[in-house]
């Protein structure tokens, strides 16, 4: 829902949308978090003790869109740290990710659900989240570990490819030529929201968009980092595995990158 509402908010410029979506995340981050853990539940100021893989992996890619929507640096960091407690709570040293946490009561066997039913597969969306966190931070070794993931699915979802649909979609990700887009520039200035409505006028499935003013909040994307304006205006970098085109500020350049 987080998602949905920010990608919303975005596409169509509405302002109630992502409102709705910034509390979400924000009650999201707050009571569920007691004593500084994720919570599946919550009422009446009363949290649940349970937690499974698909509330890091879930909260992390909603964290992220809300992040490219109104760029604050705060989602950003959220959906960094729950990605490094995902990976340290719920990895498989065979690859991929349990579906409980390691410190969770003793179970005979940990469940590890790969295959796409109602719900997409949540291993399908925790190789998505490193992906995507990979092409903002340049973690090797996140994009590796997706990979692996990917790995066990490779034979079957080629066989039976209905069955696997997310995995596909990370499999696009991870083997796509994935651009990347640094805005830099303060959001409030028109010159730097025109750039990033240029980039929001079509659909760019294998994405990732940071934006931030110069000089860059600590713990932003590594993506804005080194990145200066260019004769003090708002700057367009466009990159793709954080190798980059010559930075533009006008938007008929930034037109021709291709993004």
């Amino acid at each position: 829902m987080l998602a949905a509402f920010a990608e919303a908010g975005r596409d169509l410029n509405n302002s109630q949308y992502l409102e709705i979506a910034t509390r979400n995340a924000a009650f999201l981050l707050t009571p569920s978090r007691l004593d500084g853990k994720l919570r599946r539940s919550w009422r009446a100021g009363q949290a649940g003790e349970e937690v499974f893989l698909e509330d890091y992996a879930c909260l992390v890619l909603g964290l992220l869109e809300l992040y490219q929507t109104d760029f604050n640096n705060r989602w950003f960091q959220e959906a960094y740290r729950l990605a490094g407690e995902m990976l340290q709570r719920y990895s498989d040293p065979g690859g991929g990710f349990f579906d409980t946490p390691s410190d969770a009561e003793s179970l005979l066997t940990r469940p590890k659900e790969l295959q796409d039913n109602a719900t997409p597969s949540v291993n399908a969306l925790a190789a998505e989240t490193l992906l995507q966190l990979a092409a903002f931070t340049e973690k090797t070794e996140w994009r590796e570990q997706a990979g692996k993931a990917l790995d066990l699915v490779a034979e079957q979802s080629a066989r039976y490819p209905t069955a696997f649909g997310r995995w596909l979609s990370a499999a696009d990700f991870a083997l796509g030529n994935v651009k990347q887009a640094a805005i830099i520039g303060a959001l409030s200035e028109k010159r730097t929201l025109t750039l990033i409505g240029e980039i929001r006028k079509a659909n760019h499935p294998n994405h990732v968009v940071a934006a931030s003013s110069y000089p860059p909040p600590e713990g932003a994307p590594a993506l804005l980092v080194d990145r200066p304006t260019v004769d003090a205006k708002p700057t367009a970098n466009v990159c793709e595995g954080f190798v980059c085109l010559q930075p533009v500020t006008d938007l008929e350049e930034f037109r021709k990158k291709k993004l």
